[in-house]
Parts: structure tokens; C-alpha cells; sequence
């Protein structure tokens, strides 16, 4: 009998001793994540929180899992999850912000963007989509300030140039506009939405029906299909 035991309490340390540990499955989490596996990588996190459940970064990485099969509630759950367990990082806090945005949730993604830039004021990402989310809320002052705050780290960046397009337009200056979505079309010929902003605010704000049409029929030659009925409506003889 104790023989018996002897050996079954051998066999379960066996056991115990092969289980991979929760550094194991985060770093297999990870390598999955990369690969797109989402659905896997978010197995391998599952499995961490299980051994540690306040583990704060694999709570994070599992949000960002969640993000990218884009299951935004779900997302949202384990960011706030990590962020309740480590408050001192930005990280899950401009993630929950992502999420946030995308559900459209302008004012919470900016409480969220406000802590992340709080907690590391050197991320250009930061003022990137805080300046989206105040755009969304029409704060176009506030954005255009963000915008800028970007543009330092990368003058030519044309995502933010764009939106920053969009901030002047809002704010009723449509040259200014219109002269950084020239330098944005200039960067990247192939920017169709950026053709079809600077179409329609040439004949909407200045009333350049040859140059908005010019414009109008680059951005649908590149795929833009809603530049068709401005063409249909406008630049038809």
C-alpha cells in the first residue's frame, strides 16, 4: 500500500512537473497573436489568468486578441481587467480607448486617451487618437492642438495630416484645408479619400468646379465609388 502511494505521489509530481508554466503559455499566446491566430492566442491567455489571475499584462494582450477578431465588448472587459490590476500603465488605457472608438464611445475613449497621456506624455499615438476622438466629439480646436502634438514626431504622416484636414474643415477654414490635403495627396498619389475631401471642399467651399471634378475623378479612379455621384452630379457636361 505504501508502495502504491509512494509511486502515484511520483506520478502526479511526473505530472505536474510537464504542465507549461504561465510564462510558457503567455509566450505561446504571443507567438500565436503574431501569427493572427487570435482565437488560439486568446486559449494560451486564457490558460495564464488561470494560474495567475491578477496578471495584469496577459489581460492585456488577451484585450488586444479580442481586438483584433474585433469583439469589441469583449476587448473592453479585459483591458479594464488589466487596468484594475496595474493602473500605472498606459498601455491598456489607450487600448480600451481603441475599442471604445470603435463603438463610437467618443467620451469615454477620451477619458481613457487623457489617463494614457498622463501616464506617458511621449506617444505620438496618443495625441493621434485623442485628436480623433475629439474630433468625433467636434472639439476642433482641441484636436487640431493633438494633430500637431503628433505631427512632431512624424511631420509627414499623412493619417494625421488627413484628419487634421478634417479639424480645419470643421473649424470653417477650408483653405487651410485645402492646403494640407494638397501636401497629403503630394506624400501618397494613391490616398483616395484624400482626392475626394479636396474635390468636394474645392466645390463646396470655393466653388472650383474644375478642380473639384479633377480631383473627384482621381479618387474614384483609385476605387473611391462615392466620388461617382458627385461626378454624376457635377462634372457631367
Amino acid at each position: 500500500m505504501h508502495k502504491y502511494l509512494l509511486k502515484y505521489f511520483v506520478f502526479l509530481l511526473f505530472i505536474t512537473s510537464c504542465q507549461p508554466s504561465a510564462e510558457d503559455l503567455f509566450e505561446a499566446g504571443v507567438a500565436a497573436l503574431e501569427k493572427q491566430e487570435y482565437q488560439q492566442s486568446i486559449e494560451y491567455f486564457d490558460r495564464v489568468v488561470e494560474i495567475e489571475e491578477n496578471n495584469p499584462t496577459a489581460w492585456n494582450a488577451r484585450g488586444v486578441a479580442f481586438f483584433e477578431m474585433e469583439a469589441w465588448d469583449e476587448a473592453i472587459d479585459s483591458f479594464s481587467r488589466s487596468i484594475d490590476l496595474d493602473s500605472a500603465n498606459y498601455k491598456p488605457y489607450f487600448n480600451r480607448g481603441n475599442a471604445l472608438m470603435e463603438k463610437e464611445s467618443f467620451k469615454e475613449a477620451l477619458y481613457d486617451y487623457n489617463m494614457a497621456n498622463g501616464l506617458d506624455f511621449n506617444q505620438p499615438d496618443i495625441y493621434y487618437n485623442r485628436g480623433l476622438a475629439l474630433l468625433g466629439l467636434e472639439m476642433y480646436d482641441d484636436a487640431l492642438v493633438d494633430f500637431d502634438l503628433a505631427l512632431r514626431a512624424n511631420p509627414e504622416d499623412t493619417r494625421v495630416l488627413f484628419n487634421k484636414a478634417k479639424a480645419l474643415l470643421g473649424n470653417n477654414d477650408p483653405l487651410t484645408a485645402i492646403s494640407i490635403l494638397n501636401e497629403v495627396v503630394s506624400l501618397d498619389q494613391r490616398n483616395a479619400a484624400a482626392y475626394y475631401l479636396l474635390g468636394v471642399t474645392e466645390m463646396s467651399a470655393l466653388g472650383n468646379k474644375e478642380a473639384g471634378c479633377t480631383q473627384l475623378k482621381m479618387a474614384l479612379s483609385l476605387g473611391y465609388t462615392q466620388a461617382k455621384e458627385w461626378i454624376d452630379e457635377f462634372c457631367e457636361e
